[in-house]
């Protein structure tokens, strides 16, 4: 199997799961929550969903919430996309964007002291 299909089932996930988690999942824990990617293994059989949130503190908790809801997503994308086998779900915290941010500060300090 080429990398081409995990790639494309990869999109359709994220594009799903982030309807799903608007308009189905009731969990108060679960705020602003954005889906930044999801990796699926090359034989479909597991899907890793990265993930930030507004609230840094709110972290673990979204974090629990997501992996609780983990069952009912799978079981609401089974419906929605037509797969031989769904993916298990693994939400992973996306730490890239705040290592962008931190690298960011660190050229501004850099160049301000120049």
């Amino acid at each position: 199997m080429t990398r081409g299909r995990p790639r494309k089932v990869a999109d359709v996930i994220q594009r799903e799961l982030s309807d799903l988690l608007r308009r189905e999942v009731r969990d108060p824990r679960i705020g602003m929550v954005t889906l930044t990617a999801v990796d699926v293994s090359p034989d479909l059989s597991h899907a890793k969903v990265f993930f930030t949130v507004l609230d840094n503190a709110k972290q673990q908790e979204t974090s629990d919430a997501l992996q609780r809801a983990a069952g009912f997503l799978r079981s609401q994308l089974a419906h929605r996309i037509k797969l031989y086998v769904t993916p298990e779900l693994r939400f992973v915290y996306d730490e890239s964007i705040e290592r962008g941010d931190h690298l960011s500060q660190l050229i501004d300090s850099v160049r301000s002291k120049r």
